[in-house]
């Protein structure tokens, strides 16, 4: 499983320690997942995935889950991104 969040791209970064001496040793920056459910209302079910805290500052503010994936570029989506927008704009076609 890649420490990858699905909804940013936010990824392990790399950098350096640096010491009072200062001495360089390699170090990673890991983003800060989480695995979280969240709520469609268009699927009417939970959606489950690894997402950085900010992507899910991101999605409240923009009104939920179904509201920012759908006013999002699919460009600017992850494959997972996009596989759950195609689900979502189908279930809502026929409601529309």
């Amino acid at each position: 499983m890649a420490r990858r969040c699905i909804i940013t791209g936010k990824g392990v970064q790399a950098g350096n320690n640096v010491s009072h001496a200062h001495n360089k040793t390699r170090r990673r920056f890991l983003p800060n997942l989480q695995r979280v459910s969240l709520q469609s209302e268009a699927l009417g079910e939970a959606v489950r995935m690894r997402v950085t805290t900010a992507a899910l500052r991101t999605i409240e503010k923009n009104g939920g889950l179904d509201a920012w994936i759908l006013g999002t570029p699919n460009r600017k989506l992850s494959i997972e991104a996009r596989r759950l927008k195609r689900r979502i704009e189908r279930k809502a076609a026929p409601a529309a």
